[in-house]
């Protein structure tokens, strides 16, 4: 067995808490598997579509992988590599429909994840061997190519626990599922299950240098459909093998006892030739033998290529915008023999950095909620053209894309990507101000396909997505140093900003205050001043200051200045009610004056319905977060922020929801802690507010957590934290889907923040300096381009990068000193230093 790091674990679940587990695994933009909560293989999500549900089958035979065994008395065992089913999929019009229902499975089940590494662990007093299934794909901060591949490693860990010797065949099924739509189930009378296909499906066995496995295509279909393509399942060419490409017609219902038969005989497998091989699954058995207490391991691996992504455009056909992945290997094949061999290093890095986060000092909740949201990334949610450019919806439905176009106000909640892949994150500020801003500077909140004629033909500004991308412009050219990056962009970032003061928009007086009409990502129009767009504006106008005085505009960046002045005094005197900041709603004199572009719902009346008023908004802080993030300091006041946090405790906070009337999505149970998207603690909530006032949007909750922590409530914070990944517990929702409009929402991923806010970690490439809390401990950090830990104890810190380069040539802890170099230090895998404020090493 080869030497290898340990895998790290940070969370632990057992029954009950396994049924809703289902960990993607894949590559950004690339599609994804889950492994569920008994080990099984579900949501196979590889046809540029999201599949939740679907699990390739032909008839009898369900993708999943079985283990074989002959004792030395010659009895034998057939069960799945899986856990005990779980009491909620026992039922249904004809029994079980579950895959693999009628075939024993293991009876005790342990799951530990810290994503992307999954380990089941397997054992059944009934059966010989105890198993552990390690299921992993490469994900790799500051590498998005090798974090973006079509891939899923899967590792059986095999034990004899008994005394005898015992032979074994680990048996993965693949029932091709080329030309297969997920999104026609059907189940039949006999409780089969079938789906509407295109195509001739075969399968066929290949074998090459490194591997050996099963190839699947088909023949006859459009070659421009969304699941035309080819998928492997492989293993390492050493492995003795044998295999079927089909199994036996399924008349009678005999396929499967076939196939146990077929086991029992030899212990191999026999292929299914001529009119009897009907079914077109493929199986390929890995056989071992394994002495008393002996330990052996057993791989396979699914790699896969289908090229055809199309989206949908208003009033004109669908567009194949294609796949980054598929530009790379010409087809399933070609892509395991080139990936395959690269996989020992390519774990090593990914448990590398997975054991840097999991095992540092934060707060578990907050660990965990990175990890887990950082899964949204190598789902359907996502994907990158063939450029390599990023894209996104905001979450993805049962069977589509939910709120397609990357949606700027949905993004800006987001504060995973410019960490960990800040070359992706670079990208997406190209096509906003590149191609998703018109002549005017207004920027469409959704950007549609393709990019270079439709990126802007939405044609509708979002006021606080257009704003909290000039401040995203600001914090990638800050985090990667990209001069340019900035100079290339400057002119649009600066249109984006003029665009505010256009006549009747968003502050057409130029006085540093929001009162036009506002479209915003609680979609629906604000009318006058509140404070969350006021959040995300100040802090554009700071920030564009900044970039101006860089570029050599002096005079822009005074007008910024100013007009961030005035609007932060106007709003902590005017929005501030002694609790929080509220909404003062100021309808247009004359409708007709809105300037274009700024009106999504133009055929509604203005008047109060669906506005804030004196609400107290649970997010109304968001564009101070990333301020903060962005080392641009406070927007409004410390203490007015510190007294909305405590507000926001006191009157959105909710033990239970017992008694809690929503009449929109439900997101939380009664009994599950949580914060209200708003209350109104000072009158009668109005006869309509904004629809989701009544909801509980994590991503939103962990915007106000974030902002408590900054804010020296940092129990409070963590508090909030907890309570949203007590209710992901396996048993009631899935760890690795926090879903708002859709599954693996974008916004949720603004838990990323937590992090920064706890620690403080604030980079800069542009004076390349560090500035961290006083924390003693080891702490994780990443900068888009490399990551790593560092230590404090007392005045030392050791610095250690992991992955990627960085130079320094400033690390500062607050409130204690800092150590300032002479010239730039290229740090090496660690560097140890003492502080002091007068220190300079040369």
């Amino acid at each position: 067995m080869s030497k290898r790091s340990p895998w790290p674990v940070l969370n632990r679940y057992e029954p009950p808490h396994l049924a809703r587990v289902a960990m993607p695994l894949g590559g950004i933009g690339a599609g994804s598997i889950s492994i569920g909560g008994r080990g099984d293989l579900r949501d196979w999500e590889l046809f540029n579509r999201p599949s939740k549900g679907f699990t390739p089958c032909a008839l009898d035979v369900w993708a999943g992988v079985m283990l074989h065994t002959r004792t030395a008395k010659g009895q034998t065992d057939l069960r799945m590599l899986e856990g005990p089913l779980s009491d909620n999929e026992l039922e249904g019009s004809v029994g079980a429909t579950t895959p693999n229902h009628g075939v024993p499975h293991f009876r005790n089940c342990r799951y530990e994840a810290a994503y992307p590494l999954a380990q089941v662990s397997l054992h059944d007093h009934c059966a010989p061997l105890e198993a552990k299934l390690q299921a992993f794909s490469p994900v790799i901060p500051g590498d998005a190519d090798n974090s973006s591949l079509p891939v899923i490693q899967l590792r059986y860990l095999l034990r004899n626990r008994t005394e005898e010797a015992v032979d074994a065949a680990v048996v993965a099924n693949l029932p091709n599922p080329v030309g297969l739509l997920p999104q026609t189930r059907q189940v039949l009378g006999n409780g089969r299950v079938q789906y509407e296909a295109s195509g001739t499906r075969t399968n066929r066995f290949r074998s090459g240098p490194y591997l050996q496995g099963i190839f699947c295509e088909a023949a006859g279909m459009d070659t421009q459909a969304s699941n035309f393509g080819t998928l492997a399942l492989t293993t390492p060419a050493e492995a003795d093998v044998s295999y079927r490409t089909a199994w036996l017609g399924n008349r009678y219902h005999s396929a499967l006892l076939d196939f146990r038969n077929d086991l029992d005989r030899d212990g191999r497998l026999s292929e299914r030739e001529g009119s009897a091989a009907k079914p077109p699954a493929g199986s390929l058995a890995v056989h071992l033998h394994l002495g008393p207490g002996e330990e052996r391991e057993v791989y396979f691996y699914l790699t896969w290529h289908f090229p055809n992504r199309w989206v949908t455009r208003p009033d004109e056909p669908d567009y194949n915008v294609g796949n980054w992945y598929t530009e790379q290997y010409s087809d399933a094949w070609d892509a395991a023999r080139t990936i395959i061999p690269c996989l020992p290093e390519l774990e090593a890095r990914t448990v590398l950095f997975t054991t840097a986060l999991a095992e540092c000092d934060l707060p578990k909740p907050i660990r965990e909620a990175m990890l887990c949201n950082l899964s949204t990334l190598f789902t359907e949610t996502c994907y990158r053209l063939p450029d390599g450019t990023l894209c996104s919806f905001e979450g993805c439905g049962d069977n589509t894309g939910c709120c397609e176009g990357s949606c700027t106000h949905v993004w800006n909640y987001e504060s995973t990507l410019a960490y960990l892949y800040g070359d992706l994150a670079r990208g997406m500020r190209r096509v906003e101000f590149t191609h998703a801003l018109n002549a005017e500077g207004a920027m469409s909140f959704r950007i549609l396909h393709p990019h270079k004629t439709h990126g802007n033909s939405f044609g509708k500004a979002a006021a606080d997505g257009q704003a909290g991308c000039v401040l995203k412009a600001y914090r990638e050219w800050r985090l990667s140093g990209d001069a340019e990056f900035l100079g290339s962009l400057w002119p649009r970032i600066r249109k984006s900003l003029e665009y505010c003061w256009v006549p009747g928009g968003w502050d057409a007086d130029q006085d540093g205050v929001m009162e036009g009409c506002q479209h915003n990502t609680m979609d629906v129009e604000y009318f006058g001043p509140n404070p969350q767009m006021q959040c995300w504006y100040l802090g554009a106008l700071k920030a564009a200051a900044v970039m101006a005085r860089h570029c050599g505009e002096s005079g822009f960046a005074q007008t910024c200045e100013a007009l961030y002045q005035n609007g932060r005094r106007w709003t902590e005197e005017n929005l501030f009610n002694g609790e929080y900041y509220e909404h003062r709603f100021e309808p247009p004199v004359d409708p007709s004056a809105i300037a274009p572009g700024q009106r999504l719902f133009e055929d509604k009346a203005i008047d109060d319905a669906h506005q804030l008023l004196d609400g107290c908004l649970v997010d109304q802080l968001v564009g101070q977060n990333l301020a903060y993030a962005c080392g641009l300091g406070d927007v409004l006041s410390p203490d007015q922020q510190r007294r909305t946090l405590r507000s926001i405790l006191k009157h959105n906070h909710r033990e239970s929801l017992h008694g809690h009337f929503n009449p929109m999505r439900t997101f939380t149970q009664a009994d599950e802690p949580c914060l209200l998207m708003a209350s109104f603690p000072r009158s009668d909530p109005p006869e309509f507010p904004f629809p989701y006032f009544a909801e509980v949007m994590t991503g939103c909750e962990y915007t106000a957590a974030v902002g408590m922590i900054y804010s020296d409530l940092r129990e409070e914070g963590l508090q909030c934290i907890q309570n949203i990944r007590r209710r992901y517990d396996g048993r009631r929702r899935n760890p690795f889907d926090e879903a708002e409009c859709g599954h693996h929402y974008i916004r949720a991923m603004a838990c990323w923040q937590s992090a920064i806010a706890w620690t403080g970690f604030d980079y800069s490439a542009l004076d390349q300096r560090i500035i961290v809390d006083n924390l003693a401990g080891s702490w994780f950090w990443s900068n888009g381009k490399a990551w790593g830990r560092y230590y404090l104890s007392g005045d030392e810190v050791k610095l250690s990068v992991l992955s990627g380069n960085l130079t320094l040539s400033c690390f500062e802890v607050r409130n204690l000193g800092l150590i300032h170099w002479q010239s730039p230090q290229r740090i090496g895998d660690e560097m140890v230093f003492a502080l002091n404020n007068s220190s300079e090493v040369s």
